[in-house]
């Protein structure tokens, strides 16, 4: 209690230095303030994000002039350190000056989060700078320094936020909430603002997705990346790229609903299993979420499957062909009846387990590395490692089941009433090899690349501005 009492009490020159030594480090113009621009440019240098410098600013800046003397900086430094050091201590439960493994579990999960042993060691290993396996005060306070965490339920947030965001063509599976966060509506709130960021990066890059969906049915043809935009901008004005893209966002909200939901119920499912057969509860591991991921992607598929039918048929129509969906489903229904709205379902389910387990192996495998090398700053690596890993990972996820991809819009597109014969799964594949050779089952490729990169910056932005309006902290 004697370290407490000193550490409460004003005067400690020791601190005093430290924070004197700190506040030069940042003050980069010597002017004896600190700017915003100053703090920004050396907090990110250090892996903090921007919007906890710009939290920092907001707390710590009490005249409000966008700057912070070295009185308001100090004052800041010393609420949160108290803060910190209460957090410190309630994680501390036998008092011995350092937090070990169990310890981060067991308050996790006193607050309702259960993580795996593994888990809390990747967390411990992410604080614990010398390499002790636990973590002392000083490593606390430095790591923390200049996160706006006020209480613990803010840590265990920082710890376990994880991203859902929608890459184009599958939403990435989001890792596990809880009871809190459920019952104080979050999951939805943050649901909504994946949903609208998915809504916005789709319409962005909707010119790309319809010139891949042309060039997977038509082009055989020989037609290229340029001929292909210049055909379609010729036949329908330039309004024509965004053809399809209506009910592609439609369909966003009830397949991101109910693959989420499907999620939690074999999360369930899966944890009572997995609690029976060992003694460790806790948290999903990889594996277990693959299973969870892709059944409940194949749920979320089957359910709104006529929405994928409709989205390649409108993408793909000629200028005046519908007057709209309904028109279209309509159409389809009268001509072909209900069994059109399912064509391409085995090979798009199928798609979903390479997809899927790749996905999600190597994410998991580079987020590990990227731990493992780097895992000084935090066991949180950081929204901009985590949404590079998922890029790379579906990307990768998006190579394996490509050719599944391409055979589904084929079988969606064959109009029945055209007169040509309807193959099937097995007989398209056979078709497309044996007339272009296997580069035939990649076609359209390079435009569904060229997405990536967009709709994930798109949909990151538009996701974290969301969520501040939604107010869901990061």
């Amino acid at each position: 209690s004697n370290t407490l009492l000193k550490h409460n009490g004003v005067s400690d020159p020791e601190q005093e230095k430290r924070w004197a030594e700190l506040f030069d480090q940042l003050d980069l113009n010597k002017d004896g303030r600190v700017d915003v621009n100053e703090l920004r440019t050396r907090l990110t240098a250090w892996g903090i994000g921007r919007s906890e410098v710009d939290e920092v600013v907001r707390v710590s800046d009490t005249d409000h002039d966008g700057q912070l003397d070295f009185e308001e900086f100090t004052q800041y430094l010393r609420t949160h350190e108290r803060e910190l050091r209460l957090m410190f201590h309630s994680l501390d439960r036998n008092n011995d000056g350092h937090i070990d493994v169990g310890e981060i579990q067991l308050s996790l999960r006193s607050l309702g989060v259960n993580v795996s042993t593994e888990q809390a060691s990747r967390i411990l290993q992410s604080i614990d700078r010398d390499g002790t396996m636990t973590i002392d005060w000083n490593e606390w306070r430095d790591h923390f320094l200049f996160n706006p965490l006020h209480n613990m339920e803010d840590i265990a947030h920082y710890w376990k936020h994880s991203l859902m965001l929608d890459i184009g063509e599958q939403l990435t599976v989001p890792d596990e909430f809880s009871e809190k966060e459920r019952r104080s509506g979050v999951v939805w709130r943050q649901l909504v603002a994946g949903a609208m960021a998915g809504a916005v990066s789709r319409t962005g890059t909707a010119p790309l997705d319809r010139l891949k969906v042309f060039l997977q049915v038509h082009g055989s043809s020989g037609v290229s990346l340029f001929g292909g935009l210049r055909g379609m901008v010729q036949e329908g004005g330039l309004r024509s790229l965004w053809r399809g893209n209506g009910i592609n966002v439609l369909k966003i909200a009830p397949e991101s609903a109910i693959k989420f939901m499907a999620y939690e119920q074999v999360n369930k499912a899966e944890s009572i299993n997995y609690n029976k057969c060992s003694k460790e509860g806790g948290s999903l591991r990889v594996q277990e979420r693959f299973i969870a991921g892709s059944l409940a992607g194949a749920t979320a598929q089957t359910i709104i499957y006529p929405m994928e039918v409709l989205k390649t048929r409108l993408t793909l129509r000629k200028t005046g062909q519908y007057s709209g969906m309904a028109d279209c489903a309509k159409q389809i229904l009268r001509k072909e009846g209900v069994r059109a709205f399912y064509k391409g379902y085995v090979p798009n389910t199928l798609g979903i387990i390479p997809y899927a387990g790749i996905d999600l192996a190597v994410y998991e495998t580079l987020k590990n590395a990227w731990l493992q090398r780097y895992c000084m700053g935090s066991a949180d690596p950081g929204v901009l490692v985590l949404l590079g890993c998922g890029t790379v990972s579906s990307t990768c996820g998006q190579l394996a089941s490509y050719p599944l991809a391409l055979i589904r819009t084929h079988m969606q597109a064959q109009a029945s009433a055209d007169g040509a014969p309807q193959l099937s799964m097995v007989g398209q594949f056979k078709h497309i090899v044996s007339h272009e050779g296997v580069p035939g089952l990649y076609r359209g490729i390079a435009p569904n690349f060229l997405k990536v990169i967009p709709a994930v910056s798109i949909s990151y932005v538009v996701y974290e501005h969301m969520k501040k309006a939604l107010g869901v902290g990061s």
